[in-house]
């Protein structure tokens, strides 16, 4: 009994082993059938197994050719040569025709290029906010600057002048004391008023501008004396 399972099984230890060379890999399974080489290696399969059989008997010629084929066209199923001798199987190219000697991936796809192209930061912009928390910047209900609030816009005056500056913009803002009317047209005259002092300084008046806010966008609370100081505020807007 044990010699005629070896026989049995024979055929198809032997068919196994001449198909091997096609395929060392298995498939990944997220592939469609491939159908280049399958049918090839059925037939293939099925005429070693059905010569292996027919030493044995006719009977065994035709089961031998059946498993045979069966095999072989399961063995090609897991994979289909490799057209583009990247390494990768054609089932499992993603990328077929790479050009020779090009690295790829597991799918078969170039690999990135390193080091990766790496762009540039954008350019920040830098708000330079001046308020009456620190110093009184104006005169009072006045667009006139005090000379401590010229002092700190000469501390940045030189950088003000840099090259890799594109535009400059003087935001200013008030308080909550008097009329909306009245404080959006006090806040556009200091905002102005600055944007003169810093083209008195040097600064190219091409990429000056300046806007006022009133009390529309107050940054504390106006119900304190503090508040209302830090609302009193000239926000420089640098553009680079």
């Amino acid at each position: 009994m044990g010699n005629i399972f070896a026989k049995a099984a024979l055929p198809l230890v032997l068919v196994s082993g001449v198909l091997a060379g096609c395929a060392s890999t298995s498939s990944t399974g997220d592939a469609p059938l491939n159908q280049k080489n399958w049918p090839w290696c059925s037939l293939l399969g099925g005429l070693v197994g059905g010569g292996l059989g027919a030493t044995e008997s006719s009977a065994w010629a035709g089961g031998g050719a059946a498993a045979g084929a069966i095999l072989g066209g399961l063995l090609c199923y897991a994979q289909d040569g490799d057209e583009d001798k990247d390494g990768v199987f054609d089932r499992r190219d993603r990328c077929q025709g790479t050009p020779a000697n090009t690295p790829v991936q597991h799918n078969g796809c170039p690999l990135p290029q390193y080091p990766e192209k790496v762009e540039p930061p954008a350019p920040q912009d830098e708000v330079i906010v001046l308020s009456d928390l620190g110093e009184v910047l104006f005169a009072f209900d006045s667009a006139k600057l005090t000379p401590a609030a010229m002092a700190t816009l000469d501390t940045v005056v030189e950088k003000l002048k840099g090259s890799d500056v594109v535009g400059i913009k003087v935001n200013g803002h008030t308080d909550s004391t008097g009329t909306d009317a009245y404080n959006q047209g006090l806040s556009e005259r200091r905002a102005a008023s600055v944007v003169d002092y810093l083209v008195s300084q040097g600064v190219a008046p091409d990429k000056l501008s300046s806007e006022g806010f009133g009390e529309s966008k107050p940054v504390a609370d106006n119900a304190s004396k503090e508040g209302r100081a830090e609302n009193r505020r000239v926000e420089i807007m640098v553009d680079r």
